[in-house]
């Protein structure tokens, strides 16, 4: 395992420039634990958290998070980034923000969350990076914690867009929302009221993009992408059999053109997009158990979050040591896994792939189908 091998010298002075999952890295955004806060109580963050902390977060809504959980996942967090910078990307940060801060709308008021998952607030098509609608209250004034790179992006030339903001009204959610039983149809909390959704529900293959629908993100959040991004992209919904959906980076992610690492819980193959069934069918292995209990109690994730990966090239990707079965898969695929210890970032709501957001990479715009 290269660790120390730098990526050669970037070829574009283009500020954003990213087309898929796997083209050679070089620039990326890294979350921040600082000013991290309890996300506010509300039903459509509270169906998609796992059980114990679900009930925690219900209790302590709007508190700061304690020291005990952030300063492992802030250790975790330094060691990270620190790879990332001797693998030659250059790493870019929000500054820290005061997420306890109160807001609010004529309709409702919360506070903040943290800046832990640019992936979710942020869509980077091409030269485009587009801010979010997010669907979770707590979230909604998350991107002016990134304005100022933002800013930086566009006066250097990148396309800058945001999504028209929603109201996030009661007529949003359904109020009768259940998660559906082993074996009932999947169902979600969201209504047709307006457009949401989260970039984490997307993953790009240059030209065609792919979307699971979620709890965070709703048809017409989907169909808002389509017509913005327009004739030169094509997007493709992936069905998942997830009961409390949110995220695509823990139900199915491309590791590079032809290879696709699908959850054998959630994906069915016959059930893919017909031109991603031409490419090879990785299947994730069985995550690693975690038996440490106060993580397990604190984790805002699945177990599957084995998954959530970050490919630094074709080659090499970013996986936790704890996830042994993953380390071991990905060697036999012939990748070359770069172990880093991460696991107590679950607590902020993901690990590599959910904590960062490449903003560049280098590759062309190209069609894989």
């Amino acid at each position: 395992m290269n660790v120390h091998a730098p990526l050669p010298e970037p070829l574009t002075e283009r500020p954003v420039s990213s087309h898929n999952e796997w083209d050679p890295l070089e620039e990326i955004i890294v979350g921040r634990l600082e000013g991290s806060t309890i996300p506010s109580d509300h039903p459509v963050v509270t169906c998609n958290i796992p059980g114990m902390a679900a009930r925690a977060q219900a209790l302590a809504a709007g508190f700061r998070f304690p020291k005990f959980m952030v300063e492992p996942a802030q250790q975790e967090l330094d060691a990270f980034i620190q790879v990332l910078e001797r693998l030659g990307v250059k790493v870019t940060r929000p500054e820290p923000y005061n997420h306890k801060a109160k807001f609010s709308t004529p309709d409702w008021s919360s506070r903040g969350f943290c800046n832990s998952c640019p992936r979710d607030s942020m869509l980077v098509i091409g030269d485009e990076i587009i801010e979010t609608p997010m669907a979770w209250p707590c979230r909604y004034f998350e991107t002016h914690s990134y304005r100022p790179i933002l800013k930086d992006y566009f006066r250097r030339g990148a396309r800058w867009t945001a999504a028209p903001r929603p109201q996030l009204t009661d007529e949003l959610f359904d109020p009768a929302f259940k998660l559906p039983e082993k074996g009932e149809p999947i169902r979600y909390i969201l209504t047709e009221f307006e457009p949401v959704f989260d970039a984490a529900d997307f993953f790009r293959c240059g030209r065609d993009i792919f979307v699971t629908r979620s709890n965070v993100t709703n048809a017409m959040g989907i169909e808002w992408l389509r017509r913005h991004l327009g004739e030169g992209y094509r997007i493709h919904e992936i069905k998942s059999r997830c009961p409390n959906p949110m995220h695509i980076d823990t139900t199915i992610l491309p590791l590079g053109p032809g290879k696709i690492l699908i959850n054998p819980e959630y994906i069915y193959p016959d059930e893919l997009p017909d031109i991603l069934k031409k490419w090879d069918i990785l299947v994730a292995p069985e995550p690693d158990p975690i038996e440490d209990r106060i993580l397990k109690i604190t984790s805002m994730c699945g177990k599957w979050l084995s998954m959530n990966i970050l490919m630094i090239d074709e080659k090499r990707m970013i996986v936790d040591p704890h996830h042994t079965n993953m380390m071991r898969q990905v060697e036999k695929w012939g990748f070359e896994p770069i172990p880093v210890p991460f696991l107590h970032y679950a607590a902020f709501g993901g690990a590599f792939h959910c904590a960062t957001l490449d903003v560049r990479r280098r590759g062309t715009l190209e069609s894989y189908f």
